[in-house]
């Protein structure tokens, strides 16, 4: 093997020019005097640095302290430093209690204020705060105001708005009664409340409540806040203040109670609803026997003096046979408020008189028909709470019934309770059906199914091979509702249901075409109001008009199902309410039918009998019922069919007596005739005490004469009730 080249001398490069080794030793020497800068102006920082830390050493020697000293310096050094955390710590958690002020006319706003009629113009009941601060102060009895400051905060002229030792109090005898049995909000803290919060209990309500106390105390006098907080609290029956209150209960103005009467007016504060004398007159009684104790322990009083308060309790007057719609109430004042807050800027009045839709007959109807059923059927069926919405077929609300007692339980089942509809839901999916080709000739095939491991089953465990839609949804078959949903897409079904008014979320899934979405009694019926109305979309409303306490028109009800939008095409309508009507004549829903008048509908069962509804329509009317219980307890095998069909006729037999029955839109053959009443003639059926209805334009006409009547110094009401004669 030939020898190889010797390597060339360190550092050159003979394929390299010596211009080229020239610049490569060059940028050595460049880069080598960088690093030597470098390293230098880093020496000499350092260098800096250190003396300069020297120094401030040397300097802080001077205040070096050790022994008692030296602990008495950390103290305060922890002390400041975590008062100025907390500081920081108190203003963020100040800044959204005090974004609450920011309106400068807080001190004057008014909460929203209604008064509500009926259709032919009767006062029916309020809602909202309507302030009535007319009764100065130094005028409620000196026995008023020692009973609330004895009950509600004892050193209320003593503390900055907080009192902690009340509070302190409070905690200790609740810690020792393993519960709440006493509270810790001074009267500053409920009035901020009040003006300014929610009754939500949460940590965040309670910070800004405490910060809003002490912001009052800065701006108001004790006896202005006092007088704020009797003007401004909550005292049951609908009434704000207690000058309200005493009216309500007694029958007379505040500067007038006894000490009795005064002491049943304090223990109102606490919990309204419960110790109402009205609703519960054993509770308001002991509670009053409390707030007396209060006056003899807090020494404003002594034993003899509360002595004839204890042997004569107040007596309340009886208003245990008023009728106030309470779930019908709740849900109009929720429409006006939405409605008003849409209204132009100009309009600052908070003060409304509101005639709404209500019926009182209906409405009486509605309740005694829920309570008899319970009452008679609960226990048999497992049933414990109950629920029916009527509306006209132009989505008008008639009456409404939240539950089985409001004085019990306010929540609204009717708007706001979700419960599955079974087979109520099957409608929507054939009326999908028709609108994609389908009609209801239609061959589908009811026979065993399975999507994935979901295999649902008719009712009866049968099945019974190929049949036209009709026939399908009259006997309310399950396999072939999901068959067809499988074809037009449940996509779609969700669609048209959301077009005729179901609102909540309905998840697109394997069981939805037999009703697994859940919905409210509300939207159902005013879903079931399209097929009453011939496909016409409805929206269901309480409030017919709103005029301020002046009588000045400033919203009315435009509704005008001649003008409203075509959801489900007239050929939808002419397919699918035939069947339904059958579905009351021939399948489900028996029990439902009037004689004289043409019924269509749907009943619904869910799985376990946790649900049973049925929803009804003819011409006139639309009404869903509902019966289950509020913790999902499976009922005792109560279908749609039974109960629910029977309540819906009761109440439906009143509410078509007087009136012109219309036909179901794209049904032309007679009603059925069967035993009983014709409700469709207005001289029969069963008496009730029920106003003939009047055209829209008669009773405008009527209420015009009212108020004319009025601004002339008129003391006569005129409302019309179909009988011709004024109606107090």
């Amino acid at each position: 093997m030939a020898d190889q080249p010797a390597p060339p001398p360190s550092g050159k490069d003979p394929k390299k020019s010596p211009l080229e080794r020239a610049g490569i030793t060059g940028l050595r020497k460049t880069l080598l005097d960088i690093d030597a800068r470098l390293n230098s102006a880093l020496f000499a920082l350092w260098v800096f640095i250190r003396a300069k830390w020297e120094g401030f050493s040397a300097f802080m020697d001077r205040f070096h302290v050790s022994g008692m000293r030296r602990v008495a310096v950390e103290a305060l050094s922890e002390g400041a430093t975590l008062g100025t955390a907390g500081s920081l710590l108190l203003l963020a958690l100040a800044i959204p209690a005090f974004n609450e002020t920011s309106d400068e006319d807080w001190l004057k706003k008014s909460e929203l204020a209604v008064t509500f009629l009926d259709r032919y113009g009767n006062r029916i009941g309020e809602r909202g705060i309507k302030h009535n601060d007319s009764v100065p102060l130094e005028e409620f009895p000196d026995h008023l105001i020692k009973a609330v400051l004895a009950t509600e905060d004892r050193r209320f002229y003593e503390h900055f708005g907080i009192d902690i030792a009340g509070t302190l109090r409070a905690l200790t005898t609740n810690v020792r009664a393993g519960g709440v049995v006493q509270g810790g909000s001074s009267i500053t803290q409920q009035l901020a409340k009040n003006l300014f919060l929610s009754n939500e209990r949460t940590i965040e309500r309670k910070v800004k409540e405490a910060f809003l106390a002490v912001w009052l105390e800065s701006r108001l006098k004790k006896n202005e806040i006092l007088k704020l907080y009797l003007d401004r609290a909550y005292l049951g029956g609908g009434t704000y203040g207690i000058d309200a209150a005493a009216q309500y209960y007694f029958a007379k103005s505040a500067r007038d109670v006894n000490l009795a009467e005064a002491a049943m007016l304090a223990g109102l504060f606490k919990a309204p609803t419960r110790f109402a004398p009205h609703v519960n007159l054993p509770a308001a009684r002991a509670r009053a026997s409390t707030v007396l104790d209060n006056l003899v322990e807090a020494g404003f009083m002594t034993e003899g003096q509360v002595f004839g308060a204890r042997r004569n309790p107040a007596r309340p007057v009886d208003r245990r046979e008023e009728q106030t719609p309470n779930y019908y109430l709740d849900y109009a004042f929720r429409e006006v408020q939405q409605l008003v807050a849409k209204l132009p800027s100009t309009v600052t009045e908070r003060v409304f008189q509101v005639r709404t839709a209500f019926d009182p007959a209906v409405q009486k109807t509605a309740d005694e028909a829920i309570q008899s059923s319970l009452k008679q059927f609960g226990r048999d069926y497992n049933a414990g709470q109950a629920a029916i919405v009527i509306m006209e077929a132009n989505g008008a609300l008639r009456a409404m019934v939240g539950g089985r007692d409001y004085g019990e339980s306010q929540f609204n089942r009717a708007t706001d309770a979700l419960r599955q509809p079974g087979s109520s839901f099957k409608p929507f999916v054939y009326s999908t059906a028709f609108m994609n080709g389908m009609t209801a000739n239609t061959t589908v095939l009811d026979a065993p199914i399975c999507i994935g491991s979901w295999c649902p089953q008719n009712y009866s465990r049968s099945y019974f091979g190929s049949m036209p839609i009709s026939q399908a949804l009259t006997l309310s078959l399950n396999t072939p509702a999901v068959r067809v949903a499988g074809i037009v897409g449940r996509d779609k079904i969700v669609a048209t249901a959301r077009k005729m008014g179901l609102t909540t979320e309905l998840r697109i899934s394997a069981p939805l075409p037999l009703g697994a979405a859940e919905v409210t009694v509300f939207d159902m019926t005013q879903a079931y109001a399209t097929f009453a109305s011939g496909g016409k979309r409805v929206r269901g409303h309480a409030a017919l008009e709103i005029r301020t306490l002046t009588g000045e028109l400033i919203w009315r009800d435009a509704t005008d199902l001649a003008r409203a939008e075509q959801i489900l095409p007239v050929s939808v309508i002419n397919e699918i309410n035939p069947i339904l009507v059958n579905v009351v004549e021939n399948g489900t829903a028996r029990r439902a039918m009037l004689n004289g008048i043409t019924v269509g509908g749907k009943t619904g069962t869910t799985n376990a009998y946790r649900d049973a509804w049925f929803i009804g329509f003819t011409g006139n009317f639309v009404a869903a019922v509902w019966y289950g219980n509020d913790d999902y307890q499976p009922l005792r095998r109560m279908t749609g069919g039974s109960l629910p069909a029977m309540t819906w006729n009761k109440v439906m037999t009143v509410a078509h007596q007087g009136i012109v029955p219309l036909p179901i839109p794209g049904v032309n053959r007679a009603p059925p005739k069967r035993d009983g009443p014709n409700v469709a003639a207005t001289q029969q059926g069963p008496e009730v005490n029920r106003a003939t209805t009047l055209p829209p334009r008669a009773i405008e006409q009527l209420l015009r004469i009212e108020r004319a009547l009025r601004d002339a110094g008129g003391t006569a009401s005129f409302a019309p009730n179909g009988t011709g004669q004024a109606a107090n």
